[in-house]
């Protein structure tokens, strides 16, 4: 009986102790909850580039202290002095944002001072066409010592489901300097992680960033209920799913679905141009279905952070499990060859008019891998421009928001834009990039030849374009 008496008062002392473990927790997400909701909370974003910088105005526009960190000094001075180097941000907008505290700094220190951290970084291919997660971890690694006790950490830099419970958590754990660990259960002490990917879509103004939902996965209920404070109050509508690994696995998906249908279209391209079927006549038609059909476009190539890489961060994921994407590869296979097949129609075009690639002078119209945005990221313009110079070809470039264009993770280009004037010294004007800032009727007009990949000279009748 002394001995089941024993028994009972340790349990009891458990009992308790595990209470009170559980009433500090809740303490804990109730006191960010209260600084979420008081806007009393400094908020820390990692990358202050075309996803971290938006999202840092956001919060200042909530009235939330916010801290840049970038380890570009140019990027920091520039914001610190009111200025942007996003043309779509204006100097006008960093301002308004420091009216509320926002700051920029390479100092990693300062992130023991924050409440919430938000990695923002990028994360390309490597020569291998395998994930580079290079920024990832040295960001990590950077911050891991200054991570202190009840913390948010969110990852939103797109990666392969896994990452954050594979590569971000046991780094923090591993550098924090007081031997914190990831809270995962209710009654946890230590820091916060989550993952939540970003859905920036630069150029696109017809969806207010407010009105776009924010999905979030923590590692435990805890840090999923602290992300989804800390994001909605940004974000109209917020989507709780079950594990960091699921809101990986989504950013992924919603990007495949867009390489895997853009694949489609460009094959379809290839096969009308053979036909002599315009294939943006068919896709007109068959968009005005009222269900079960999207529009997609073909092009020059893809372009930007996530559609080209997406799919090989997922290909390469899977062959862990022993599986392999192939109808994701072969979508890929297709969209990188697009560059190839513009080439092959510049030749096409030029031999029409007794000229050779070699010796010929071409002029790219657009260097952004999307219209009106500028943003050169995988753009297929820098592919083309280096394989007409392969061919022999004199390159030379237009595009209204890059007055030079120098050496990048995959290209050296080093070229000065040129004026759009004296079109006709060119051999042929190749469209890749569909700003609507040129004047396509006059183009057409002055130039001898004009390769048209996005269809923007759509409604101009002349023999000298070619559609491809």
């Amino acid at each position: 009986m002394a001995l089941l008496g024993t028994h009972q008062h340790t349990w009891e002392q458990n009992r308790h102790t595990i209470s009170d473990m559980t009433t500090t927790i809740a303490g804990s997400l109730a006191a960010f909850q209260q600084k979420i909701q008081t806007r009393q909370a400094r908020i820390g974003i990692v990358g202050m580039g075309y996803v971290g910088l938006p999202l840092a105005l956001l919060f200042s526009g909530e009235k939330f202290q916010v801290t840049g960190f970038d380890i570009a000094q140019d990027k920091v001075k520039t914001l610190n002095e009111g200025g942007s180097y996003i043309v779509r941000i204006l100097p006008s907008m960093i301002q308004e944002a420091q009216k509320a505290g926002f700051r920029a700094t390479s100092d990693y220190s300062e992130i023991d001072q924050m409440d919430a951290v938000i990695i923002c970084v990028p994360t390309p291919l490597d020569e291998y066409h395998e994930p580079d997660l290079s920024y990832v971890t040295g960001t990590v690694k950077a911050i891991a010592p200054h991570v202190h006790e009840g913390q948010l950490i969110v990852l939103e830099s797109t990666t392969y489901p896994g990452t954050t419970d594979e590569v971000v958590v046991p780094l923090l754990e591993k550098g924090n300097l007081v031997g914190l660990k990831v809270a995962r259960g209710a009654a946890d002490s230590g820091f916060h992680v989550a993952f939540s990917p970003e859905r920036e879509d630069p150029g696109n103004d017809s969806v207010a960033r407010h009105d776009i939902p924010k999905v979030v996965g923590g590692c435990g209920p805890v840090a999923s209920q602290m992300a989804g404070a800390l994001y909605g109050t940004i974000f109209r509508r917020v989507v709780p799913v079950s594990s960091p690994a699921a809101a990986e696995m989504t950013k992924l998906l919603e990007n495949i679905y867009r390489c895997v249908n853009i694949a489609l279209v460009n094959e379809l391209k290839q096969l009308c141009m053979r036909m002599n079927i315009d294939i943006h006549e068919v896709i007109d038609a068959a968009k005005t279905k009222p269900f079960g059909f999207q529009a997609f476009y073909p092009g020059p190539g893809l372009g930007g952070h996530c559609i080209p890489i997406d799919p090989f961060y997922l290909s390469w994921k899977a062959k862990q499990f022993d599986f392999r994407t192939r109808f994701i590869e072969l979508a890929g296979e297709v969209n990188t060859a697009m560059p190839y097949f513009v080439i092959e129609q510049v030749a096409n075009g030029l031999n029409e008019h007794a000229k050779s690639i070699k010796g010929s002078k071409v002029l790219v119209l657009g260097l952004a891998y999307k219209r009106d945005i500028d943003d050169l990221r995988e753009s297929p313009s820098l592919t083309i421009i280096e394989l007409l110079r392969d061919k022999g070809a004199i390159v030379s470039y237009n595009d209204p928001f890059f007055p030079t264009v120098g050496q990048g993770r995959h290209y050296a280009l080093n070229m000065t834009n040129t004026p759009l004037e004296n079109l006709g010294q060119f051999d042929a004007v190749v469209i890749v990039t569909d700003h609507t800032s040129y004047d396509y009727p006059t183009i057409v007009e002055q130039s001898k030849l004009v390769i048209d990949t996005r269809n923007a000279t759509k409604g101009i009748d002349s023999p000298k374009i070619l559609h491809c």
